[in-house]
């Protein structure tokens, strides 16, 4: 091939685009002289005709002046190219850092672990629970409202709560004595909040279930018992298609609340389906009490513990203990960390489990047939309870609730459960039915925490918690049950335990720093359950989200088990219904779709049977 059918098809290549910048040849002299014309020797003689057109014809492009517009075209793409590449980087990494630094926000706040996020690729049809649709990546944050339908948050888990933070009002603040409590917020400067806010977890409020929010979607807010279909839409499943458990645990300086959370993962059979959320209520630099969250060993010297194991699946909401108020408030912030999960157990921060406790705790419920139940109970004494080297439970008896009174004075005169009988059940093969709710040991479905959340201005009330938390749980539908096996065990101060439980420090210790909130917490719960003196007023604040529901009527509660709200006064005995009699009586009513006792079939009243006719 001669060099000049060479150059035309480079120039044809030009001309077409597709020549790269390496390949457009430096025109040299040579070049331009072989791109001039030249009149052939063997030309014939033109005539004047011939002359004139030659004078108008346009002369031809040289070879040279193509080859140079062909390297320009080239050289204009490849710039427009490259800044367009650079445009691309520079919005993507501007993005990127925003949206860093957004989930950064309030990380000295709230203790955060690598979250492990179980991320929905797709979705196909007729998908059952259980199927691999699910995948994990690590350090993935992911908020409720965030997931834009049902399906997909029930195949995300963990959810954490650690970034998802709101304001609120402090409830000791709040309802302290004005007066006493600004001076003693002078007195505490820098350390007790000047305008007597909170930043805490926000509640589960995920967009898929409504505009108006997951409580309307679930009986409208307590309006109505909610439906099977309802319940069914709520609670989670793990990456093996496990149903999920939330345990939350409120602990104030207690020494136990990490022996506590470590004991719940090591002693379940599938700990990877829980989630734990911890309110640790502690005094910075106190070394007596070690962090709740974290192992007692640093993972890098022994991540075999079973809280560096699972630390992706523990929350952690630190308080300043001297922003404690009570069980009530620190479970109400417990209650905030709730994320979707299939089950809800709330327990003390010094409670021991016993091997398996969660496939135990699991098949007791399922055998109620009751979608509404809610086991709980008084926990036993944990003394020769665990078999030290099995952790088998060898305790000969389980409690049951049946004992209530009024007890205190005044204002402060409230219903409180006494000590709780135990002994072997009478009924086997199934949990047994009793009136009242206990705070220690609660295990439900994941929907009576989103219907039934604790109160959030109730500061400086202990006793009087599980009548008001027990009360609206059973207007909402819920029915109490007791295990017939127990899978945990309290850590009182008593026995072995006396002496080391009588040093741990208690939230009492605040009681002077918010004068006069105990008053209106009191007056606040019963004035809601209906407990106090009729013609108190109380503060009423946000009660449509705390208050009581219209599944049942609250004078039914009283009616069923003998408690004289009008007279303070109860029907003593009640153990003695409560049991085979208890259960004859109510559990034929049951409804069919097993959501809950129908109590609109039954009329019926306790009265003492030792009681002296009057």
């Amino acid at each position: 091939m001669s060099g000049t059918a060479g150059d035309t098809d480079r120039d044809k290549e030009a001309i077409d685009g597709n020549v790269l910048l390496d390949e457009v040849p430096l025109i040299t002299p040579a070049d331009a002289a072989i791109a001039l014309p030249v009149a052939s020797g063997n030309a014939a003689p033109s005539s004047n005709n011939s002359r004139r057109s030659r004078k108008n014809r346009k002369p031809p492009e040289s070879q040279a002046k193509r080859r140079l517009e062909a390297m320009a075209n080239s050289m204009d793409h490849k710039l427009a190219a490259a800044f367009i590449v650079v445009l691309v980087l520079y919005a993507t990494i501007t993005l990127g850092t925003w949206m860093r630094l957004e989930r950064q926000a309030f990380t000295n706040v709230v203790e955060e672990h690598t979250a492990v996020h179980v991320e929905l690729l797709h979705a196909p049809e007729n998908v059952a629970h259980g199927d691999s649709v699910v995948v994990l990546s690590q350090g993935h944050y992911t908020r409720a409202e965030d997931i834009p339908d049902i399906f997909t948050i029930q195949h995300t888990f963990p959810i954490h709560s650690s970034n998802d933070l709101e304001v609120i009002d402090h409830p000791g603040i709040l309802l302290a004595n004005e007066k006493s409590m600004k001076a003693i917020i002078e007195e505490h400067e820098g350390i007790l909040p000047a305008d007597g806010k909170m930043l805490v977890p926000k509640f589960w409020k995920p967009t898929c279930y409504g505009a108006k929010g997951v409580r309307y979607f679930l009986g409208n807010h307590g309006d109505e018992l909610i439906t099977p279909e309802q319940a069914a839409q709520i609670g989670s499943y793990n990456h093996e298609g496990l149903e999920t458990i939330f345990v939350s645990v409120a602990s104030y300086r207690d020494p136990e609340c990490q022996p506590t959370v470590s004991d719940i993962f090591e002693r379940a059979d599938h700990p990877e389906r829980i989630r734990v959320a911890i309110v640790d209520q502690r005094v910075e630099g106190d070394d007596t009490v070690p962090p709740c969250g974290k192992a007692p060993i640093p993972c890098d010297q022994d991540p075999e513990q079973a809280m560096c194991k699972y630390a992706h699946l523990i929350d952690v909401f630190t308080v300043d203990a001297i922003l404690s108020v009570g069980p009530v408030f620190a479970r109400h912030l417990a209650n905030r960390m709730y994320r979707g999960e299939y089950y809800a157990m709330q327990v003390d921060s010094h409670v021991r489990f016993i091997e398996h406790w969660d496939t135990s705790l699991l098949d007791q419920w399922k055998s109620a047939q009751n979608e509404m139940a809610v086991m709980t109970t008084y926990l036993s004494d944990i003394t020769d309870s665990i078999d030290p080297v099995t952790h088998a439970n060898i305790h000969p008896g389980r409690p049951i609730m049946c004992k209530t009174d009024y007890e205190g004075s005044g204002k402060l005169k409230h219903l409180r459960h006494g000590q709780q009988p135990e002994g072997q059940p009478g009924i086997h093969g199934e949990p047994t039915l009793h009136p009242f709710w206990a705070a220690g040991f609660s295990f439900a479905r994941g929907h009576f925490v989103i219907q039934v959340p604790y109160d959030q201005f109730e500061p400086m009330v202990f006793q009087g918690e599980e009548i008001f938390m027990g009360l609206r749980g059973w207007t909402y539908g819920y029915d109490y049950y007791t295990a017939e096996s127990s899978v945990a065990f309290h850590m009182y101060a008593i026995k072995d335990n006396k002496e080391k439980r009588k040093k741990v420090k208690l939230f009492w210790e605040n009681s002077n720093l918010y004068p006069g909130s105990a008053v209106q917490g009191m007056k606040r719960l019963n004035g809601i359950i209906g407990t106090g003196d009729p013609g108190d007023t109380y503060y009423d604040a946000e009660e449509f989200d705390y208050g009581l529901g219209k599944v049942r009527p609250k004078e039914q509660f009283y009616k069923l088990y003998g408690i004289h709200t009008e007279t303070q006064t109860v029907e003593d005995h009640l153990c003695t219904f409560v049991g085979k009699p208890m259960m004859n009586l109510f559990k034929p009513h049951l409804r069919k779709n097993r959501m809950g006792i129908d109590f609109s079939k039954i009329d019926f009243e306790y009265k003492d049977p030792q009681a002296k006719p009057k």
